[in-house]
């Protein structure tokens, strides 16, 4: 899998390694590159910040979107498979 950058706003952890990811409603697992799993657990992590319905920003709000946009545009086989 070729690496691609991650963008400028990206404020996340940066992974050494990729791994394999699985849908927990699907089942259906996904290798990720180092780039591709650090965008992918700041989804997951806004996801939860979500969830709690409270303590979150416009702005991450914002970085959550493009983040989406981001995976959807770099690899969209693996976002199909693990958050569509």
């Amino acid at each position: 899998m070729k690496n691609k950058k991650l963008p400028k706003w990206f404020n996340g952890e940066l992974y050494q390694q990729g791994g394999e990811v699985t849908n927990p409603f699907s089942g259906e697992s996904y290798e990720l590159n180092a780039q591709e799993l650090s965008m992918y657990d700041f989804i997951m992590g806004c996801q939860l910040v979500f969830a709690r319905q409270s303590g979150y920003t416009q702005k991450l709000i914002n970085d959550f979107d493009k983040a989406l946009s981001w995976f959807r545009t770099n690899n969209s086989k693996a976002y199909m498979v693990l958050l569509d």
